[in-house]
């Protein structure tokens, strides 16, 4: 993966280990987002010839995501990050007082605020439940499975079988999923799946996706009305919604948002998407099990990009490699671990590294 690495100038400087939060950054993403500015700056931003242009691009990305979801161009919607798509799918659901929603105890604001919003909003009930003891919680009261396809906290990957056939829709975080392990939203069984496009997938702040599956999204009323959800928006007071995941989207995403995020596309699927995942997870299994072997305790993991590990001061060692050995990773509140995040960009002697400093 030489030529991966060398796409992305900050491995130059320092071991990148915190693309759970956000991924390195591709050289050509930065020379596709200025490129779309200097076009707007010479050429203006409002000729029927550039909107036309913008929503081409915006579809095709669409059309490109929904190829990684396996799932259809009209399943997907633009939003502006993976708690967007969890807000929309939470609101088209139209929750309402008693009903039950089950979600674990490894998940991300991105999921527990909004429920805990509701809970106090709209008197629905949250029920927390082990994450590797969701296949068995799921009752006849319950409305709602909101949870992650991969723990940011542990690395963990659901357990989704149970989840195929089930009553209750599911609603997958997959901020840790998309770009990082394959994902196949049929065969998971999902009703809605969310995610990021700055993680993973090395794009910018600002763009995520929602996949709604298509027998339930035409039912569903529209979160955020406005020009991206109309079928025909030069009648806005009579057009009805687009009939698919469209209605469900938040905006519309800048011209250059989305010219870096086809740009890291572009890069990724140069080198082989399956092959990247393939090579970060089998990187990030060496890395726990490195760490297994010096003595340094790791959290219960599946086969996932994130390895998390206990030290005696995790923010002070955070601090402390990015100071000293130009490590970034990060450290996880209200626990003791620091989680490295192993991409195909990573090299084995960084990762070797981390081991040797975890074990002091």
């Amino acid at each position: 993966m030489k030529r991966l690495r060398a796409q992305f100038p900050v491995l130059e400087r320092i071991a990148y280990l915190n693309a759970g939060t956000n991924g390195p950054v591709p050289r050509r993403a930065l020379e596709a987002a200025v490129e779309s500015l200097r076009a707007q700056v010479e050429g203006g931003r409002a000729s029927p010839t550039y909107i036309h242009a913008l929503l081409a691009d915006q579809d095709a990305l669409r059309a490109r995501v929904a190829g990684l979801l396996g799932c259809e161009p009209g399943e997907l919607a633009l939003m502006r990050s993976t708690t967007d798509g969890v807000n929309a799918a939470l609101a088209a659901l139209d929750l309402r007082r008693g009903d039950e929603v089950l979600t674990s105890d490894e998940e991300h604001p991105g999921i527990l605020a909004p429920l805990g919003e509701l809970r106090r909003r709209a008197g629905i009930r949250v029920r927390v439940a082990p994450f590797a003891e969701l296949p068995g919680e799921v009752r006849p009261a319950t409305r709602l499975v909101a949870c992650s396809h991969v723990s940011w906290v542990t690395g963990r990957v659901l357990d989704t079988e149970w989840l195929r056939g089930g009553e209750a829709p599911v609603l997958l975080d997959g901020a840790q999923g998309l770009g990082a392990v394959p994902v196949d939203v049929r065969a998971l069984g999902c009703d809605f799946y969310a995610a990021s496009g700055q993680k993973w997938l090395c794009g910018p702040n600002g763009i995520g996706y929602l996949y709604a599956r298509a027998e339930l999204v035409a039912e569903l009323p529209v979160p955020w009305p406005g020009y991206q959800a109309l079928a025909d928006p030069s009648s806005p007071l009579e057009s009805p919604p687009h009939p698919d995941a469209r209605r469900l989207a938040t905006g519309l995403p800048s011209p250059h948002d989305t010219a870096f995020a086809h740009a890291a596309l572009d890069v990724l699927e140069e080198e082989g998407m399956d092959a990247a995942q393939s090579r970060a997870t089998h990187l990030a299994g060496r890395l726990a099990d490195a760490l297994r072997e010096r003595g340094v305790a790791v959290a219960p993991r599946g086969v996932s990009t994130l390895v998390s590990f206990e030290v005696g001061e995790p923010v002070e060692f955070v601090t402390r490699l990015e100071a000293e050995e130009r490590i970034v990773m990060r450290s996880l509140p209200g626990t003791p671990y620091v989680r490295a995040s192993v991409g195909a960009w990573t090299s084995e002697e960084e990762l070797d590294r981390v081991a040797e400093l975890a074990a002091g």
